[in-house]
């Protein structure tokens, strides 16, 4: 048995989304999509791409820069939603985080008939959560996601907007990949298919 509609895993960055969304939908024999992979040319129909982040980012800021750059990123969510229905999506940390409430609106829309939006963090313990994905973040990218005194760990940790668009939250300290998996589906009641399900 599969999900009948998509199953969204957000959450700040090294979180762990995309090892788990592979794993949930080999299990769920769905596509996976990393949303960070796919959002080129969704960037590009409204103007934008990583080069010219980089470049606006050269003249502005990273801070400055990342929210002009909302607009590319919400718009990659709703046409991403519109080309892989029925599959398991792992955003990028500034994909869920907005601080344009229009965008905001745009993404929660397009969001709106997903029954599963998971928000993947550590532990519930804020400052343990924040520890863990600063240490993930240095060992797998050597970023800490401080800019200009702006902390962005802390901030997709915190985002209210992200919390809300949460339909469940997967705590993942302690675990394999795997393991928060199978908890996962279960707690959703999302069964593996099985040979006999052909």
């Amino acid at each position: 048995m599969t999900s009948d509609t998509n199953l969204i895993l957000i959450g700040p960055a090294a979180s762990g989304k995309s090892t788990l969304g592979a794993i949930l939908a080999n299990e769920l024999q769905m596509q996976f999509v990393d949303l960070d992979e796919v959002s080129t040319p969704y960037y590009e129909e409204v103007g934008w791409s990583i080069t010219r982040l980089v470049e606006h980012i050269e003249k502005v800021g990273r801070v400055a820069a990342e929210r002009d750059w909302e607009i590319a990123r919400a718009h990659a969510v709703s046409r991403a939603m519109a080309d892989f229905p029925k599959a398991v999506i792992a955003f990028g940390a500034g994909h869920a985080s907005y601080c344009e409430a229009q965008l905001a609106q745009q993404v929660a829309q397009a969001l709106k008939s997903v029954e599963h939006v998971v928000f993947v963090e550590p532990c519930s313990d804020r400052t343990t959560s924040l520890q863990i994905l600063r240490e993930r973040s240095i060992a797998s990218k050597n970023t800490d996601w401080i800019r200009e005194s702006h902390d962005f760990l802390a901030q997709w940790l915190d985002d209210p907007f992200t919390r809300m668009l949460a339909t469940t939250t997967l705590y993942t300290e302690g675990e394999s990949p795997q393991q928060s998996a199978q908890r996962l589906l279960a707690e959703l009641h999302l069964a593996p298919v099985s040979p006999t399900d052909f």
